[in-house]
């Protein structure tokens, strides 16, 4: 297995389609600059025959962060500021995408897709071994990095116990997964995340009684057939793995999975034991995570 170090931060996207303005229109759209702050930098990049972003900045106007979020949007590769919307600050791929934790994100994903992905697969589980290990951020993280490549993505929370997916991303719909297993919705119910270049996600929805009985019922399987026709990459998040076998009725849906643990805290016998069991299940053990946070 390949193990990935991942230091937990935050992140978020935004979707615009002023990537063709100018790096001057840009600013003024996003209240960097003033209008009146615009003609002092433009008679600066006259008189020093330099760029309009470098004049801004020599004038004290921006910072380089404001470079950068000019030019992700001139590069269709938008983001978020802190301050500008409701998701949870764990999601550094949207938050922070330059900063080397998303670039470590970036690596699991290129692995990912060489290893999984490219082989004709679409749905993957990311297994917490223990609670706390951090799989249910890998897992939303994982989800906005893919859809940042351009890939169709839907993220599934189904762990139906301690779901967390829906206070990630601000869901207001409160029906998921396990209303659809006990057949009291439709499929249609994901949402679509706006602020995201191509993400929907699928919350757990109410939490059942019964949540391994529900995961393994055979429409389970057919609502995963219908979620790989639909969509490039489908991430599933799912109950730590050393308390239920929640996560072994999932992964055996997905075909494959990855392991997510926390160094110095999980322990090795419980991470090897869940291994045997993937294995025995048939199911591709595609890498393994540890998280340092």
């Amino acid at each position: 297995m390949d193990i990935v170090n991942i230091k937990k931060k935050s992140l978020s996207i935004h979707n615009t389609d002023r990537r063709d303005s100018n790096i001057g229109k840009l600013l003024l759209d996003l209240g960097k600059i003033k209008p009146e702050d615009a003609e002092r930098v433009l008679r600066l990049q006259k008189e020093e025959g330099i760029r309009f972003g470098d004049a801004a900045q020599r004038l004290g106007l921006i910072s380089d962060a404001d470079i950068m979020q000019v030019l992700s949007l001139q590069f269709d590769y938008p983001y978020l500021q802190l301050d500008q919307c409701a998701f949870s600050k764990d999601l550094i791929a949207a938050y922070q995408p330059f900063s080397s934790q998303v670039e470590a994100l970036r690596a699991l994903r290129s692995q990912l897709i060489l290893r999984w992905f490219n082989e004709k697969n679409k749905a993957l589980a990311v297994i917490s071994v223990t609670p706390g290990d951090g799989g249910s951020h890998l897992a939303a993280n994982l989800a906005v990095v893919f859809s940042q490549l351009g890939e169709k993505t839907l993220l599934i929370d189904a762990n139906l116990r301690e779901p967390v997916q829906h206070k990630i991303f601000n869901l207001t719909e409160s029906r998921g997964l396990s209303d659809i297993l006990a057949g009291r919705s439709a499929p249609d119910i994901a949402t679509k995340i706006e602020s995201f270049v191509d993400l929907t996600v699928l919350g757990a929805g109410t939490t059942p009684p019964n949540p391994q009985e529900l995961l393994n019922r055979s429409n389970f399987t057919d609502f995963m057939r219908q979620a790989v026709a639909g969509y490039d990459a489908v991430i599933v998040d799912t109950a730590p793995a050393a308390e239920t076998s929640d996560a072994l009725a999932v992964a055996s849906r997905c075909g494959g999975a990855i392991l997510v643990a926390r160094l110095n805290q999980t322990r090795l016998a419980k991470l090897k034991n869940i291994q045997d069991q993937l294995t025995i299940s048939g199911v591709q053990i595609v890498g393994a995570v540890v998280n340092d946070f």
